[in-house]
Formats: structure tokens, C-alpha cells, sequence
């Protein structure tokens, strides 16, 4: 599935050329792709990328084919893989372990070929192996996941006793109630009406929730802002309590008007993640691991690649949590 030129729109089931193994990479079949909201802005040409691209960058897959100078993985073991493709290695983020932030860094899913296709090309260097009994298809979540511990973890931002409000019930949403949980918080997940799917979900998983006219909780210690809207930006700015903390994780896509003086009156401190670490991606694993995150409970549906626009479009209407493209159905 490509973008194949830049503005809105111009996203097709399109023939692209098989990845070639090179050294230092490996082919993977792709078992599961999530949909992800840098997808929604990627087909709104509000996310940079240079098309014609294979899109999409969360991803649980198989190796397939392995490289020259590749030591630690063989054909058949079941990973998920980080997203950077390639980054310059000498700037002083990338000294400092820190490759989201390298400026030229190249993901896949935006400037080089995606885990919406059948195989994709992955560096060796970003793979994970994944437990045999995780479903594979729930594992392309640890991507996600793996963002969220970035902007949670590191460094730690919840603790033992904080009250958590998180904003926004989609899958980022619920991953980083259960982080926060899993640093001795308690979270209480808040949405819209039209949210009531997902809300339910994150009963299921042991969280309060709210919505609508129903009050958020206010005077919080720690607010995770998971909608990218700009209401949900407002009330987590809202939310917390004096010398307290907001953390962005949500993208709004563009410009918003929110009441930042709150973080001057309350002297906040405003934190956010961008994208994933190398170090977030093995804490992400060690939740997964242990059980403090589960991941299959949110995958709503399983869809075939060729169905790409109702998942797109089920993503987009927040009809379920998390969306799987699967190109071998």
C-alpha cells in the first residue's frame, strides 16, 4: 500500500518493488501491520514522507532472508522491528543513543518502504525477538508501545500513588493507562460519546473512565494527553495540579489553540516523546513480558491488505482500537 504522491489523498494498492537484502539487514514477512494515527496524517499529507513510499511502520514479522555480517537472527524467528531505517550516526543525538532525534533520520512507512506489503527490509540492528506466545499480529502493538514508554519512562514520569488522567481512549491512550499503572499509578481513562467502544475496553482492562458530561478528574498528578485534539490538549493543561506534570504524547497534525498560560500560573512542567529509543523499545518487551501490558486485547479486527480502506477508515471513525492489515489473507 503506497503514498504515491505527495498532497492529501493519493494512497492505492499499488506493485512495488521486492525488497533486495543487503548486509547489516534482513528481510522480514510480514505478519502484522497496525494502523497508526501517523497513518491517518500521512494520507492527509500532514505527516512528511517521500513517495512513492510503502507505508506503515508498526510491524510483527518473520525473518525471511538474513544479511551479510548479520549474527543473532535466522530464518523463522518471530520479531518486531524499530522504525528507524537509517540515521547519520555521528550527530550528538545519535551519539547519545537518542536516534529519534537525529534530523536525518529515515523511518519506514514515510521515507523508506513499509510493513504495509507483503516483505519488508529492516535493518538487523532494531530487531527484537518476540515471546512465543505473544499472537503476532498483537505484537505489531509494540511499537506503539514502545513510544509510549519513551514519553513515560524515560525518565519516569509516574509514581507510586500518582493519580493519572489520560486523554484520548485509541490505542495509545490505553497502552499508556497500563504503563502508568505498571509504575504504581492509578489511571482514569477519558473520552468523548462517541468513544463508548474504546471506554469500554478500558473497563475491561480495570480503568475508570469518563466522558461526555460525566466530570474528569481534576488536580492530577500526571495528565498523558493521547488525543492529539485540541480539546483534549486543553483539558489536560486543565487537568493537573500545581507543580504538576502534562506529558503530549497525541499528534494534532497542525497548529492548535489551547490555554498555555496554565503552565506558567501552575508552573507545569510539559514534557513529550518523539517516536521511540532503542532503550524504550526494551522496556516496552519487558512489560510485554511480564504481563504488565497486555497488547491482544486491543486489536479489534484482523483485516486483509486488499481491505486497506475500511481499516483506514474504521481507524479514522475511532470504530474499534487497533486495527491489523494482514497481507497473507
Amino acid at each position: 500500500m503506497t503514498k504515491t504522491a505527495s498532497g492529501a489523498g493519493n494512497v492505492a494498492l499499488t506493485a512495488r518493488p521486492e525488497p533486495v537484502l543487503r548486509p547489516g539487514h534482513v528481510v522480514l514477512d510480514v505478519v502484522g501491520a497496525g494502523i497508526c494515527g501517523t497513518d491517518l496524517h500521512i494520507w492527509d499529507d500532514e505527516f512528511p514522507t517521500d513517495p512513492p513510499v510503502t507505508m506503515g511502520h508498526e510491524l510483527s514479522g518473520v525473518v525471511r532472508e538474513v544479511g551479510e555480517g548479520v549474527d543473532g537472527w535466522t530464518p523463522g524467528d518471530r520479531v518486531v522491528s524499530e522504525t528507524y531505517f537509517s540515521t547519520c550516526g555521528s550527530c550528538e543525538w545519535c551519539r547519545a543513543g537518542r536516534l529519534n532525534l537525529c534530523p536525518d533520520r529515515r523511518s519506514i512507512g514515510s521515507r523508506e518502504d513499509g510493513a504495509f506489503a507483503a516483505r519488508v527490509l529492516v535493518p538487523a540492528r532494531g530487531l527484537h525477538r518476540i515471546p512465543d506466545w505473544l499472537d503476532g499480529h498483537a505484537a505489531s502493538l509494540a511499537e506503539p508501545l514502545a513510544c509510549v514508554c519513551n514519553c513515560l519512562l524515560d525518565p519516569q514520569v509516574v509514581g507510586e500513588g500518582d493519580r493519572v488522567l489520560v486523554v484520548g481512549p485509541g490505542p495509545v491512550g490505553l497502552l499508556a493507562a497500563q504503563v502508568a499503572r505498571a509504575s504504581g499509578g492509578t489511571a482514569h481513562v477519558r473520552g468523548t460519546p462517541r468513544d463508548e467502544a474504546r471506554l469500554s475496553k478500558a473497563r475491561e482492562l480495570g480503568f475508570e473512565t469518563s466522558a461526555g458530561d460525566e466530570p474528569a478528574p481534576a488536580d492530577v498528578d500526571v495528565v498523558v494527553e493521547c488525543s492529539g485534539s485540541t480539546a483534549g490538549i486543553a483539558l489536560a493543561l486543565e487537568a493537573a495540579a500545581r507543580d504538576r506534570r502534562v506529558v503530549q504524547v497525541g499528534l494534532a497534525g497542525k497548529w492548535v489553540s489551547i490555554p498555555f498560560d496554565l503552565v506558567c500560573y501552575r508552573e507545569l512542567t510539559v514534557t513529550g516523546g518523539n517516536a521511540s529509543t532503542p532503550p524504550s523499545w526494551r522496556r516496552a518487551l519487558e512489560l510485554v513480558g511480564r504481563h504488565a501490558v497486555e497488547l491482544e486485547p486491543l486489536v479489534t479486527e484482523v483485516i486483509p491488505l486488499v481491505e486497506w480502506e475500511r481499516a483506514f477508515q474504521a481507524t479514522r471513525e475511532a470504530s474499534g482500537i487497533k486495527f491489523v492489515l494482514d497481507p497473507s489473507l
